[in-house]
């Protein structure tokens, strides 16, 4: 598996995502996934599968060394106190010693921006999480996270697809050798779908989800967490990362409408806000 250094940590390029994997349905996805030779797992408190993901790490016996797990805060939690009081709750729920990455999973509005970082830099000082990022920070907040407040920040996670471009923040975030997470890269599932996709696909006798996942995984600091809870699914993401696309590839892919955000919940910063 492709690694990206950031943080001085190797991140494996291609990682499991378990949102809307509630509960105890997660564990048989995750051990499916580490089976297939996954090592890297996305979680969080909001998805409430993070003793699920514990249960299928703690059975597989893989060392704990050899996984790259992450999990989040949501943005209610987000005030030192409580926010240590969360990540407290996940790492016991994950029944682990510390996490690789721990990010806050959106931004609040009434968040004090300076206070939340310092109290993520704690944890990583103290070796509960070897690293901490952010989700969800619009240009203006990952400027001032990075520039102003000097966070260590190793990731960026926001989503990211063939119909949505991140062009400015990609940008930024290579400027800082930070790592950008793509989320919903499949465009929740409109990928498989797409005409262009689909026709790229056939030339290299793969689906239109495996484009949009190969056009992601060629692109400099990018990682994806495509969900998948089915094995034949989790291969195919697998395989993915193999696939080579050429110039008129790409060309087709860059054609196709940059527009389109499809997770926009109403406590979203402004995605247009500018410094």
């Amino acid at each position: 598996m492709d690694t990206i250094e950031t943080q001085g940590m190797a991140i494996p390029r291609l990682g499991l995502g378990t949102f809307r994997m509630p509960g105890l349905s997660a564990q048989p996805a995750v051990e499916s996934a580490l089976s297939l030779g996954y090592r890297h797992i996305d979680t969080a408190a909001m998805y409430e599968n993070e003793a699920a993901v514990g249960l299928a790490i703690a059975g597989s016996g893989i060392h704990r060394r050899e996984l790259f797990v992450t999990t989040k805060v949501w943005h209610d939690q987000l005030a030192p106190d409580a926010l240590h009081r969360a990540f407290a709750t996940s790492l016991e729920k994950l029944k682990m010693d510390y996490v690789d990455l721990f990010l806050v999973h959106w931004p609040s509005a009434d968040m004090d921006i300076a206070a939340t970082l310092t109290a993520l830099e704690r944890l990583r000082e103290h070796g509960y999480a070897r690293a901490i990022g952010v989700c969800n920070f619009n240009m203006p907040m990952i400027r001032r996270a990075v520039e102003e407040i000097q966070a260590p920040i190793a990731v960026h996670q926001i989503e990211y697809h063939p119909y949505l471009s991140q062009a400015p923040m990609l940008r930024y975030l290579r400027a800082k050798n930070i790592a950008l997470t793509a989320y919903a890269p499949l465009a929740q599932g409109r990928a498989a779908s797409d005409p262009i996709l689909q026709s790229i696909g056939r030339k290299h006798n793969v689906s239109g989800s495996q484009v949009a996942i190969a056009w992601l995984l060629g692109q400099e600091g990018v990682i994806a967490i495509p969900k998948a809870a089915r094995a034949e699914t989790q291969k195919a993401n697998l395989e993915a990362a193999s696939i080579r696309l050429n110039e008129e590839d790409r060309a087709l892919i860059v054609s196709l409408p940059k527009d389109q955000r499809f997770v926009n919940p109403p406590f979203a910063c402004d995605w247009n806000a500018s410094d």
